[in-house]
């Protein structure tokens, strides 16, 4: 019996697990080598979607399902099998295209399995699929086929604020609308968010409610936060998590998941 048994800790990646600098710390390594040695269950928690994390899965040692895309689905990479995967509606195009009509400098990035579709893409665009490391093909969003996993817009927050107020006011039944980034609104199907996903992996691994532990820095780590014994971000968390209330602990690049173990060494005795 190890003093971790039964707790379930999800992180969020990019920016939490793997630093600024593009790279997973080693204190992050040993840390979590550790705690799943001591029983614990290990979970990534992402807005990236399988084809954008699979290169990456391989990094971290991780004996518990990943929820990915932002909760549209679950997928467990020691099996090599999804799990679970809700997709967005069929009215997703025509929504999302009257979006690009009324605010033009929008950049749309839809999933529908492994291929990647984008429409007037942007200088954040292709930061974007740069550093995520994953071809993708160009067109009208009539063009695009579906149904989409997940969709991403991509412009400045001050553009993309009354882009995510008009769509939750006119099809809030239908979408999550949530920042992962800045620069970066990334929308699922209604009810289908980083919360939802990790609630659903507890089940599947039979994980008491109140031993989960969860670690995000944005706006879309916040309703799995809000699973959390103990909602823990690194201090490069954005101001939204903040003030929302989590336990700020040190810079992603210098091994938050650390913080986070000692902690839990701490009060699992």
């Amino acid at each position: 019996m190890g003093k971790f048994d039964g707790l379930l800790l999800a992180s969020d990646f990019d920016d939490t697990l793997y630093g600024l600098d593009l790279r997973v710390p080693e204190r992050n390594l040993e840390a979590l080598e550790y705690f799943i040695r001591e029983g614990g269950r290990f979970s990534v928690s992402t807005g990236r979607a399988h084809r954008t994390f699979a290169p990456f899965a391989s990094l971290v040692p991780m004996n518990a399902p990943a929820v990915l895309s932002n909760g549209a689905a679950i997928y467990d990479f020691q099996a090599g099998k999804m799990l679970e995967q809700t997709c967005l509606p069929p009215e997703a195009p025509q929504d999302l295209g009257g979006l690009m009509e009324r605010f033009p400098s929008l950049s749309l990035e839809a999933y529908h399995g492994e291929d990647i579709y984008v429409c007037n893409p942007n200088e954040i665009t292709f930061a974007h699929l740069k550093k995520v490391g994953c071809g993708y093909t160009q067109c009208p969003v009539a063009d695009m086929p579906t149904p989409w996993v997940k969709a991403l817009f991509h412009q400045e927050r001050e553009v993309l604020l009354p882009v995510q107020r008009a769509l939750l006011e006119e099809h809030g039944d239908r979408y999550e609308a949530i920042f992962s980034n800045p620069r970066y609104l990334e929308l699922t199907k209604k009810g289908s968010n980083k919360g939802g996903g990790v609630a659903r992996v507890a089940r599947l691994l039979g994980i008491a409610p109140d031993r989960i532990y969860c670690v995000g820095d944005n706006q879309n780590d916040i309703p799995m936060l809000e699973l959390s014994a103990i909602p823990f971000a690194p201090a490069n968390c954005a101001r939204e998590v903040k003030d929302w209330g989590a336990r700020v602990l040190c810079h992603c690049n210098d091994g938050v998941i650390g913080d986070i173990v000692e902690c839990l060494d701490g009060i699992y005795t």
